[in-house]
This record gives structure tokens, C-alpha cells and sequence, in this order.
């Protein structure tokens, strides 16, 4: 069965494009209504039921993120399209979200709507625009959530859970509070910059960690942390001031 599309964007050139590469080159779906802002985005999506949503981040009088505060119950897949490398898309990233950057790569528009079409019912975007949205809220004290995407599925997790990082070739390995821990098939610059502005610090090539988790530092054998669960990460030389700073701070 085709996945009904449909398209909230501002630019009236844009929705036209994009709707006519879907038409071109993406058999399994099909364009079943387009939007300009978010009232009629609104207005479609409640109307249309779509199975996927490409939506606008910046529209000229509100953004993408106001439309779905708006939809009282997710239950479609969205994939965002901006122009601009920007905050928002360390937040959709965060909530491991697709987006597209315009001009929109054909090849990319392509690989998201397969990957659509394998998760389509599967529940799991309802939690990761829930998280999405949660994040770009911004009170004080508020502990954001990442998505970490598994062989099982999607784990939502409390920054403030996240004991350490260790990079596994080209994978991460998430070492949790709790002493558990959760693989993820990205790399550990990925989740470096994601996580730098939540209190970690990548310290040695194999390892980021929370520095809230930090127990003490030991100045033998070259410097190395001691985690609250007893664990030793060496601190590479480029990075001791950096840590040091940090910690007393």
C-alpha cells in the first residue's frame, strides 16, 4: 500500500518540487495533499490522516514545531525540511528524527521514505516528536531525552542516566547509572557533539562522560577519572586543562 504524503511547506515552488520528485521517483507513495502554513497544515492533516508529514521547519509567521503542538494525537511519520544547518537540527537529531536539507538530494528524499515505509504503525515516531517537543521546551532545570536507536528499536532515554560513552569501532556503547548498557550504531563524534552542551566531555579518543558522574581524579599513570560506579577512564593529555577547568567549575 502507497504511504499517503502529505506536504506543509511555505514556498509555493518548493511544494510544487517536491511533490513532483514523490511523483517521479517514489512509487510506494503518494502526495495526498500539500499545506502552506500551519493552519491549513493543520487543517490537511487532520482531514487527510497521512501516514508522513514533510514539514517545514521555518515557516514566515510560526515553524514546523508549532503545527504538531497543534495535532492532538501523533500517529503519522515526519520527516523535517529546512535550509539552514541551525539549533533545531541538533534537537531533531537528538530525538533521532529525519530531516532534509533544501535543495532537497533526491537520494536522501528517497532513503527517507523507504525507511518510513518500513516503521509506517509502528508507534515509535509519536514518542520521538513527543520527545522532540519536550526538548525544545525551555525551563529551567528541565532533563532532556535522547533517542538512541537500537536493533530492537528506540530507547528514550534521561541525559541525566547516562554514565559514560565508549566508542566501539563504529558503533557507541552506552554505559547507563543503572549499570546497564545499550549499543547504538552511530559513532562517538555523533553523540559528542550532541551531548557536549549536557555536561560531557569526550576526554580520550574512546570515551565521552557525564561529568556529573565523575568521582574524583587521580593524577597517576598518566590522569585518569574515577565514575561513581568505580570505573577508570584515562584523560588524554589534550584534554586534562579542559577537564580540570570543567571539574572545578
Amino acid at each position: 500500500m502507497k504511504l499517503r504524503v502529505v506536504i506543509v511547506e511555505d514556498e509555493m515552488k518548493s511544494r510544487e518540487g517536491l511533490k513532483n520528485l514523490i511523483d517521479e521517483f517514489c512509487p510506494n507513495a503518494e502526495v495526498v495533499g500539500m499545506a502552506a502554513n500551519v493552519e491549513s497544515g493543520v487543517e490537511a492533516i487532520t482531514g487527510l490522516q497521512p501516514d508522513l508529514v514533510l514539514l517545514d521547519i521555518e515557516m514566515q509567521s510560526s515553524t514546523g514545531f508549532d503545527l504538531l503542538e497543534k495535532i492532538p494525537e501523533i500517529n503519522f511519520e515526519v520527516i523535517f525540511t529546512t535550509a539552514y544547518e541551525q539549533y533545531a537540527i541538533k534537537a531533531i537529531k537528538f530525538s533521532a528524527l529525519d530531516y532534509l536539507l533544501k535543495p532537497i538530494d533526491l537520494k536522501e528524499l528517497i532513503q527517507g521514505i523507504d525507511r518510513v515505509q518500513h516503521v509506517r504503525n509502528s508507534g515509535i515516531s509519536r514518542e520521538q516528536v513527543k520527545s522532540l517537543l519536550e526538548n525544545l521546551k525551555t525551563e529551567p532545570g528541565k532533563t532532556h531525552k535522547i533517542t538512541l536507536s537500537t536493533s530492537d528499536g528506540m530507547v528514550f532515554l534521561p541525559v541525566t542516566d547516562i554514565l559514560r560513552c565508549e566508542a566501539q569501532g563504529a558503533y557507541t556503547q552506552f554505559n547507563l547509572v543503572n549499570g546497564k548498557k545499550i549499543l547504538v550504531s552511530k559513532n562517538l563524534k555523533e553523540y559528542e557533539i550532541l551531548l557536549q552542551e549536557h555536561d560531557f566531555l569526550r576526554v580520550h579518543n574512546s570515551h565521552l562522560i557525564n561529568l556529573s558522574q565523575v568521582s574524583k581524579y587521580v593524577k597517576a599513570d598518566g590522569g585518569y577519572a574515577v565514575m561513581y560506579d568505580g570505573t577508570n577512564i584515562p584523560i588524554s593529555n589534550t584534554r586534562k586543562d579542559e577537564f580540570l577547568e570543567l571539574m572545578r567549575r
